[in-house]
């Protein structure tokens, strides 16, 4: 794995115990090293303000997703600002305790990042602080989630994601607004032509569809039960939209994928958007949302970047009161990878057009975060929420499973409608609520907690 590299800046006041703020400054570093970081920054700790403005000027234009500032003893707040200034990524400031021995305060670093906090807060600057020991599970906590939502925040800066068609008539809630996801996130969407993937898929060779047909068969054991023609034209919708993603430098997709795809090209897309989604053939996963969703798509690639691992777009389907459960269902998009290992996944056709290709399998067991870019009050917010997929008999064809919040499933129920929130939700296994409230706060972004119903 690719170490993430964040920029390690110390401080220290020589009119303080140096000798053990060093040992903290060590110790720090160890920390940081051996959990995986990349340290960017100077070797030696940042003691005046022209030290703290030729670290700056170093930092600036250099690649790191989080800048900590680790105040081993009490500086004023000259420092941190200075450093502040070139800041690409989000700030996190690092106090150590010490003991209260009744002689001489050694360090008095907290009483330096509660003054940095201070002047930070006068000057509209966001941070995040720590206030612990090297090796205090709580900072190793804190330093990881805001290093990933670094990294996050740095990607969508330099991001693509494709929109194939336009959304179907009445699907408001699939909305398109580049400007803001622009303006938000700095990401750019790019719209395409449903004839140009039509175009693309029809030109994919016999050979090519007969390779990914061979890789599908080992996770699918039922393909040569399916219609041969409309199977192909999946196979070559898969071709297209991977194609189209790699010529175009694209993240993610959000396709319009009825009733176009039925009717013109004789097939579900729904299949070849899960083999994207999942990574399929070793590939790098490329979420993909149905109905030309594009918050769906975005909100899919913030779980998949947080998580490691594939999101799911799908709809909310049923709410049952008493066992306090939710239906979640989509055709057949959700990627394989999500399938009870109990089951053999499926290839089967779609419920309304008879038509393959759509995976059939119950959504696996485990811990689940769910989360929405929702526009539902006019402006976007984030909705998110955790809760567990139970292993439960499977409430619809295609893709599917039971999910229990940790909100009562009649309180969601009111807040899904009350609120007019969106039918899709994305989900990813995993708890990244933490993660998800801090991408919120960094991006200033009005929560939606399904835990506890607040709007913040």
């Amino acid at each position: 794995m690719t170490p993430v590299p964040i920029a390690f800046v110390p401080l220290v006041r020589t009119t303080f115990d140096v000798a053990f703020a060093n040992e903290m400054i060590a110790a720090a570093r160890q920390q940081l090293v051996n959990a995986g970081y990349e340290l960017v920054g100077p070797e030696g700790p940042v003691t005046s303000l022209a030290d703290a403005q030729r670290v700056r000027d170093e930092l600036i234009g250099a690649d790191y997703d989080m800048l900590l500032i680790f105040q081993a003893t009490f500086a004023d707040s000259t420092l941190v600002t200075t450093l502040a200034e070139a800041a690409q990524a989000p700030i996190f400031l690092w106090a150590v305790p010490e003991p209260w021995t009744g002689s001489r305060l050694r360090l008095n670093s907290l009483c330096g990042i509660n003054l940095a906090g201070h002047a930070l807060g006068l000057r509209g600057v966001k941070y995040a602080y720590g206030y612990g020991s090297p090796g205090d599970p709580a900072i190793q906590e804190a330093v990881q989630t805001l290093a990933s939502v670094g990294g996050l925040l740095k990607k969508l800066r330099s991001t693509r994601f494709g929109v194939v068609g336009a959304h179907p008539p009445g699907m408001d809630s699939c909305h398109l607004d580049p400007a803001t996801l622009k303006d938000k996130f700095g990401v750019t969407v790019e719209t395409i032509p449903l004839a140009d993937i039509f175009q693309r898929a029809r030109a994919v060779p016999d050979e090519r569809v007969t390779h990914v047909r061979q890789e599908l068969d080992q996770y699918l054991d039922n393909l040569a039960q399916l219609d041969s023609h409309a199977l192909k034209g999946t196979l070559q919708t898969y071709c297209a939209l991977r194609d189209l993603a790699t010529e175009k430098d694209l993240a993610g997709l959000a396709v319009r994928c009825w009733p176009e795809f039925f009717t013109e090209l004789g097939c579900a897309a729904c299949g070849a958007m899960s083999m994207l989604s999942d990574g399929f053939a070793q590939h790098l996963p490329i979420p993909c949302g149905c109905e030309a969703d594009i918050n769906g798509t975005l909100t899919q690639f913030i779980l998949q970047n947080l998580s490691g691992s594939p999101a799911f777009g799908t709809d909310i389907v049923g709410v049952d009161q008493s066992a306090d459960t939710i239906a979640l269902w989509h055709c057949g998009l959700a990627p394989l990878s999500m399938a009870d290992p109990k089951e053999q996944p499926k290839g089967t056709i779609h419920s309304n057009r008879q038509l393959p290709l759509l995976m059939d399998f119950t959504l696996k067991p485990g811990k689940v975060t769910i989360a929405r870019l929702s526009r539902a009050a006019g402006d976007l917010r984030f909705v998110i929420g955790e809760g567990e997929m139970l292993r439960e008999p499977k409430p619809f064809s295609g893709t599917a499973g039971t999910l229990r919040l940790t909100l009562p499933a009649a309180r969601f129920l009111d807040t899904l409608i009350n609120r007019g929130l969106e039918h899709h939700i994305s989900l990813t296994y995993g708890q990244y609520l933490q993660a998800l409230e801090v991408f919120a706060d960094w991006t200033d972004l009005p929560m939606v907690l399904l835990d506890k119903e607040v709007n913040r």
